[in-house]
């Protein structure tokens, strides 16, 4: 059963921005693209390095480190089978963000629906 875990309110992440939160040892980063939350793990799958400054071209956020790019709708490389993102349910209760974090919604690009394999 997943754990679903506030890590703040809704109207403090405006269109365009992000947020870092630290729940229980793991770094998440929150992004509102166009009024949509995505939430995902802030390690990039090639080499861990934190994905939380990375430059943000529409839905797609470029690794800082590498270069590598993912889409925040389905945490996959566009175009390409490849790595692909931890990404969580994220949802907003009575004004509160709330992510589902024990289920991420997959792990490797073949579970992700979406992700040219």
């Amino acid at each position: 059963m997943s754990r679903q875990i506030v890590v703040g309110l809704a109207d403090e992440l405006a269109s365009g921005q992000r947020k870092l939160a630290f729940v229980d040892g793991r770094s998440i980063v929150l992004f509102n693209i166009g009024g949509a939350i995505h939430a995902i793990d802030n390690s990039c799958p090639h080499n861990g390095a934190s994905l939380a400054s990375g430059q943000l071209e529409g839905c797609v956020l470029r690794c800082p480190a590498h270069g590598l790019r993912f889409d925040l709708r389905t945490g996959c490389m566009p175009g390409t089978g490849g790595l692909s993102l931890t990404t969580f349910p994220v949802r907003t209760v009575d004004g509160q963000l709330v992510v589902s974090l024990d289920e991420p919604d997959a792990t490797t690009n073949q579970e992700k629906e979406g992700c040219k394999v």
